[in-house]
Formats: structure tokens, sequence, C-alpha cells
């Protein structure tokens, strides 16, 4: 019988508990060649490690994804649990009421379309269901039923998430958007902040809208009459109200997950360059 991806919060947590007991143990170790799960119960000693399997791990095994789990779980915030990676903690099923319930088996079941489990903003929404079941119905209508095409719905997000510097957000999708078939430059010109230009080989005419599109309505709060008369050209009325909505979902999207601080999954690398430094106001 297949586990709930919640069945392992308490293993996670003994295990994090455990490493940070053995971490002293663990560099006395420096040149094991112990790879995968192996190398994991080094680490975290075989009790704490108990069904925590490799399909936990990181891709490709050895001694480089075990560091990785291994020096995330040791410089989480304070205020991060472990088991949900933010500071809300991972809800097992039984603690739900119906609706969340109903929620919780829709996020874990096979057929699921979620690209990070409850270990991101589905898991984050249990701790409302109500808030959930309206937030996911809208969340799947943007991301799969629009007047967009799947390439170009996962660059308005890219656009979000980069605009907003939203790391978590850009790394669960960028691989989704490589995946859908966006040329990996245009993404380079989302990710480096690179001038649009003309529309050409690199950026066709409703890839280079719609990142316009995103960076006005971020940047100056407001969308000229230019920019929307092209969108509308490109996408009818019904494509850029979708647009706009799809972009407000995501960025209201961003703005839970940096209120929660939803750190990225063990195994993950950073994708977006590191967020400088804001000026202070006042």
């Amino acid at each position: 019988m297949a586990r709930h991806p919640s069945s392992d919060r308490h293993l996670l947590q003994r295990a994090a508990s455990r490493l940070r007991q053995r971490a002293q143990a663990v560099r006395q170790h420096p040149r094991s060649k112990r790879q995968g799960a192996g190398a994991l119960r080094l680490a975290f000693g075989p009790r704490a490690l108990g069904g925590l399997g490799r399909r936990h791990l990181p891709r490709g095994g050895g001694r480089q994804a075990t560091d990785e789990v291994r020096a995330q779980a040791l410089r989480l915030p304070r205020d991060v649990h472990e088991a949900s990676l933010s500071r809300l903690p991972l809800l097992e099923r039984h603690e739900l009421d119906a609706e969340g319930r109903q929620h919780y088996d829709t996020v874990v079941s096979p057929q699921s379309r979620t690209l990070v489990g409850l270990r991101g903003p589905s898991g984050i929404w249990l701790h409302s269901p109500k808030l959930a079941g309206y937030l996911r119905a809208a969340n799947q209508y943007l991301r799969f039923e629009t007047a967009l095409d799947r390439r170009l719905t996962e660059l308005a997000i890219l656009v979000t998430a980069r605009e907003l510097d939203n790391q978590f957000e850009w790394t669960a999708h960028e691989p989704a958007a490589l995946a859908e078939g966006l040329d990996a430059r245009i993404i380079e010109v989302v990710k480096r902040r690179q001038p649009i230009g003309r529309p050409g080989k690199r950026l066709g005419k409703r890839e280079a809208i719609i990142i316009a599109f995103g960076r006005e309505l971020f940047r100056k709060r407001k969308l000229s009459s230019a920019t929307f008369a092209r969108a509308v050209d490109l996408f009818g009325r019904r494509g850029v109200l979708e647009l706009a909505a799809l972009m407000g979902n995501y960025a209201m999207t961003a703005i839970i997950l940096d209120a929660v601080d939803q750190q990225l999954h063990p195994g993950q690398k950073p994708l977006l360059p590191a967020r400088r430094p804001r000026r202070a106001f006042g």
C-alpha cells in the first residue's frame, strides 16, 4: 500500500533531530565512500532514518546529495519546522476536517499535478481548508485551462516569480517551463532581467508581450495603453483578463510563501540569483 507523504512527518522530525546530534560524528568521516541511504544512515543513525527511503533523497544519491540534505537541516531558521520546511507545521490527515481531508487526498493522489506536494502551497493551504478549496480551484483553472497554452502559462508564472524574487516559486517552475517547451534563452531573459528588445528569433511577439505585461504591472503598478492593446491583439480580451489573473494568483502565492518563509526542499538548488538587499524606506 502506498504511503502518504505526511506519514513520514515524524521520521523527518526525528531524522533532523538525530542529525544535529550526530553532526560532529559525521565530520569525523570526511572520506566516507558510502552513498545514498547508506550515507544518510551515517549522518542520521539507523534508528532515526527508519523508513525514510531513497525516494526522499535528491536524485543521483552519493555523498554530495547527502551533504545537501544534512546542510539544509542544520541551517533551517529556528522558527521553521523540519517536516514542512516552513513556519507552519505539516498537518496530518487525521488532524483535518472533512473539507481538509478532501483537499489533502487530492494533493497526495497519484493524479495530482502539484509540483512540490504538501511541502509548499498545497500544504500551507491546509491550515484554512475552506480557503484551500477556493485557491486550488482557481490555481488549477489558471494553470491548465485558460486561453494561454501551457508554455506561455509557465512563462507568465516565471515572470511573476522573478519580479517578486520568489526563489521557491521560480525553482519549482523553471523545470516545468522547460518541460513545456519554453526556450531556455527566453528563461534567461526573464531570470537575468535582460531587455526585451524587438521580437525576433529569441523572443516571439507573444513571449515579448507577456514579459512586458508582467514587468510593467509589478514595477509600475499599472499597464500602459499600448501594452494593453498589443496584448488584446495577441490574446483577445479573455486572454488578457486570464493573463492578469494568472499573474495575480502567483503573486498571491509568492506573498504567502514569503510570509511562512517556505524553504527549498533538500537537494533542490536555488535557480534564481541571490536576492539583492532593498533600500529601506524612511
